[in-house]
């Protein structure tokens, strides 16, 4: 199964946010062992923590991020997390055009699909930053 084809399953047949999708996708795909229990944090982040704030998709991504590189606590590993998430941000701004769900959700959210191309070019980002990360470490 692929990322996108992860986070499809989590948003369309599970109905979680896209938040929450996210994270569930990068958990399975990545093999992260986030509990179900503790997923539940991500709830609150939806909709750009329903008032239309930061991407809750991009929320999700970041903290599986977070969840892969960090050991101690980011204070004591910003050469690490820092550049990390920059990069993410950059990636996900370059391939959806903004960060803010007030923005985003006019441009991509349908009464079909709901926010689901959102949630898959976050995915997107997510992977490209993953893969620009292998390179520099190569």
């Amino acid at each position: 199964m692929t990322l996108s084809e992860v986070i499809e399953k989590y948003y369309v047949n599970q109905n979680y946010n896209c938040a929450e999708t996210l994270l569930h996708a990068a958990n399975e795909y990545y093999d992260l062992q986030i509990s179900e229990a503790d997923m539940k944090m991500m709830a609150g982040f939806g909709g750009g923590m329903f008032v239309g704030s930061t991407c809750g998709a991009m929320v999700g991504c970041i903290a599986a991020l977070s969840k892969m590189v960090i050991h101690t606590k980011a204070h004591e590993e910003l050469d690490t997390i820092r550049p990390l998430i920059q990069a993410y941000q950059r990636n996900f701004k370059q391939i959806l055009g903004a960060t803010q769900c007030v923005e985003l959700k006019p441009k991509y959210n349908t009464t079909a699909k709901r926010c689901l191309p959102t949630c898959l070019m976050a995915g997107q980002a997510l992977e490209k930053t993953l893969e620009e990360i292998k390179k520099e470490e190569e």
